[in-house]
């Protein structure tokens, strides 16, 4: 269902029909991108809708091969769909192939309807009713159509969806005749201390989940993407990573990126080591702990691969040690190895966890 034609168009839509018989239209424009953001989304009335939608689009594009930044697409939908609809996921990402050629529909017509909790994975689900209300418009349609519907896991459910005229998808690899775009993917979680003097004080990971990609020579930070996270903080993360990166030597331009965190809430910047380490982790950098890694430390020079101090340190190794278990492994910053007693390490140790103070990452 591809066509082979190489130009590509400057608008593309998708639609979507929504609960209540409304049929929801997204469309994708593409323009020359001129230092603007890779993806802008628009929804009259509905910031956090737009952020979604962005954020949704950014994360499916994660299992594609190939990364070419040098357009913009913006995207925009002719009406609203109600709160907690999720079924025009799968039609935004779509737009956003079409438009930009990544996928080529051979029907002009393009009806969707799925969502998923790891677009960069490539994983879509949906619901077996979606395909009754499809199907019908289809049959209507004066021109030729497609329905592509997300897996459903509801008994019955592949039968229903068996329908002339659609495309069940369970992967986006599937829209390319490909294989699941999730065994590319290697992800690994690192731990950080969250302190903040209360009760709620615990261990929160950071995981890194990355895709190979060909060469392009596009900027690092381009490549990686940051859910959740204000634009401050996913500036600071996409930096951290990119300078950790220039100290491995051959760590640039080969991966498409996302990271996510347990606790999208917290400050300061002493969760970088721990990003940095659950980075080479899913890259191959390091070797795997038998338990978690859990770190604390920033960087003001993570191109030269130097791991400096952070604040709040005693609060910090009582939290770790606290919730140290068997096979754990401990990275904390060498300017606080003198002031480590030695009782700390053993405690540590009794827990079945080790503890390391670095002043280098790729030297633990």
């Amino acid at each position: 269902m591809t066509c082979t034609s190489p130009k590509l168009p400057a608008n593309a839509e998708c639609r979507c029909v929504l609960a209540d018989g409304r049929v929801l239209t997204i469309t994708a424009s593409r323009r020359p991108r001129a230092n603007r953001a890779d993806v802008k989304c628009a929804v009259s009335g509905a910031p956090a809708l737009s952020e979604r939608m962005q954020e949704v689009v950014r994360l499916a594009r994660h299992t594609e091969h190939r990364f070419d930044s040098r357009d913009q697409v913006v995207l925009s939908m002719d009406l609203a769909p109600s709160a907690g609809e999720r079924g025009w996921e799968l039609a935004a990402v779509l737009a956003d192939r079409m438009v930009r050629g990544a996928w080529q529909p051979a029907c002009p017509l393009v009806y969707a309807d799925g969502w998923s909790d790891n677009w960069h994975c490539g994983s879509v689900s949906g619901q077996a009713e979606a395909s009754v209300h499809l199907q019908a418009l289809i049959s209507a349609s004066p021109v030729p159509a497609l329905a592509v519907l997300g897996a459903a896991s509801a008994p019955g459910a592949e039968a229903a969806q068996s329908i002339p005229g659609s495309l069940t998808l369970s992967h986006l690899g599937a829209l390319t005749g490909h294989t699941d775009p999730s065994a590319s993917v290697s992800s690994a979680r690192a731990w950080f201390p969250l302190h903040s003097g209360g009760i709620n004080d615990s261990l929160n990971w950071v995981e890194v989940s990355v895709h190979p990609v060909e060469q392009g020579g596009a900027d690092e930070e381009d490549t990686i993407a940051v859910p959740g996270l204000g634009l401050t903080a996913q500036l600071a993360i996409r930096q951290a990573l990119a300078g950790a990166r220039h100290f491995d030597g051959r760590g640039l331009g080969r991966w498409r990126t996302v990271v996510r965190f347990g606790q999208p809430r917290f400050q300061g910047a002493s969760h970088e080591l721990a990003l940095v380490m659950a980075d080479r982790l899913a890259r191959g950098r390091e070797f795997v702990p038998r338990g978690r890694i859990i770190a604390s430390g920033c960087s003001s020079a993570w191109h030269a691969g130097r791991v400096d101090t952070v604040e709040g340190r005693e609060a910090k190794m009582e939290l770790i040690l606290k919730q140290a278990v068997q096979g754990d492994r401990v990275l904390l910053p060498r300017d606080w190895q003198n002031d480590i007693p030695p009782a700390y390490a053993s405690a540590l140790r009794a827990r079945g966890a080790s503890l390391a103070c670095i002043e280098r990452i790729g030297m633990i």
